[in-house]
């Protein structure tokens, strides 16, 4: 039987408002996690070089490998063999050759719920069975080691986040300790989405490499590095699954583009640029914890990380897709959701991503407070 999977529903919204915008109406783009900076200067001027004098090909930059090795170093105090690291077209192929080296068909995989629509469908798509676990304001909308101990049969697998889309929720240290001490007692593999790393409002986060060494990371340049369209990521695979890891990312994907490579390896030579980015973040961040009064929104996630706000609309909505459409038709901003991360309480949910320039964050807010004041409480 073919594999059913749900539709990205934030997608239609956005070809929506495109359309929209097609037609002449002034449209404000926060329905992705899609930095509207673009890549750090000097990695546009490297891919200019690149372009002049580089044929290209198939290719794995060693020197990039390296330096990502170098940056677990940095980062988080680890000593990472290069040889562990695959460059992969982004994270989506990171997260397929990670289920993939793990798991045969029908294992079981742990996903937080409220969690990244791709966790839920690609594990569907690779006939493996998403066992989701409801994760509210009590557990701080992330997954715990008490929930994990609490699954039986335990599941084979654990996709874990922090910080989270649609969230921004970050595990503290203490408790990814413990994530990784109840899935080594119970013999669960881990898989960490570490993409959100390097945008924290507070205490970095953590890598779950610190606590479970044989875990599989799943990295990309698309968020910190604000470069999504170049499709460039890296896993991280324990010594014993390299060559299987391998084998697929030759056979499935082939090797990132080498302009990517390229421009990647620059990019982390950029972090006064970067960070710069994070500090923008950070204001828009605080912009619309500030309009949460007057928006109505008393319920959200903590946003410790990422750049979204995860807002309850329940008493607003019963059906947070239509009111999407409604929130986009009548005041040109767009937005997520909540039944793309969850298909249970999602309709109660709204997801902003500030992860614009500051004057449009302020215009959406500006935008918004009358439509939301408007809104009659169901």
């Amino acid at each position: 039987m073919i594999a059913s999977i749900d539709p990205f529903h934030a997608i239609a919204i956005s070809r929506e408002a495109h359309r929209l915008e097609a037609a002449g109406r002034s449209i404000l783009h926060m329905e992705f996690g899609q930095p509207s900076t673009g890549a750090p200067a000097a990695s546009i001027a490297m891919a200019h070089h690149v372009l002049d004098t580089d044929p290209m090909g198939y290719w794995e930059s060693q020197p990039l490998k390296d330096r990502i090795a170098r940056h677990y170093r940095d980062s988080y105090g680890l000593a990472i063999d290069a040889e562990r690291i695959l460059l992969t077209c982004g994270a989506s192929p990171g997260l397929v050759l990670a289920l993939t080296s793990l798991f045969a068909p029908g294992a079981r995989v742990a996903t937080a719920r409220p969690g990244y629509v791709a966790y839920r469908n690609t594990l569907k798509a690779l006939y493996l069975s998403p066992v989701e676990v409801a994760c509210g304001p009590a557990e701080r909308y992330q997954i715990s080691a008490d929930a994990l101990a609490a699954l039986d049969p335990a599941p084979d697998g654990l996709i874990v986040a922090s910080p989270a889309n649609p969230t921004g929720t970050i595990i503290p240290a203490d408790e990814l300790a413990r994530i990784a001490a109840t899935c080594a007692a119970r013999g669960i593999a881990i898989v960490s989405d570490e993409i959100y790393h390097g945008l924290s409002f507070g205490d970095p986060a953590r890598s779950m490499l610190e606590f479970a060494p044989d875990a599989i990371i799943v990295n990309s340049f698309s968020k910190y590095f604000s470069m999504a369209g170049w499709r460039l990521g890296w896993i991280v695979v324990p010594p014993s699954l390299i060559d299987a890891a391998r084998a697929r990312m030759g056979n499935l994907f082939l090797t990132p583009p080498v302009l990517a490579q390229q421009a990647g390896l620059q990019a982390f030579e950029e972090s006064i640029e970067l960070d710069g980015h994070v500090a923008t973040y950070r204001r828009n961040r605080q912009l619309l914890l500030d309009a949460l009064p007057a928006l109505g929104l008393a319920s959200i996630a903590p946003p410790d990380g990422a750049f979204y706000l995860y807002a309850d609309i329940s008493h607003l909505t019963d059906d947070s897709l239509a009111f999407c459409h409604r929130l986009l038709q009548d005041t040109g901003v767009a937005t997520a959701p909540g039944i793309d991360f969850d298909p249970v309480e999602g309709r109660h949910f709204i997801r902003f991503s500030f992860a614009v320039s500051t004057d449009r964050v302020e215009d959406a807010i500006a935008r918004m407070v009358p439509w939301f004041q408007a809104q009659g409480r169901r």
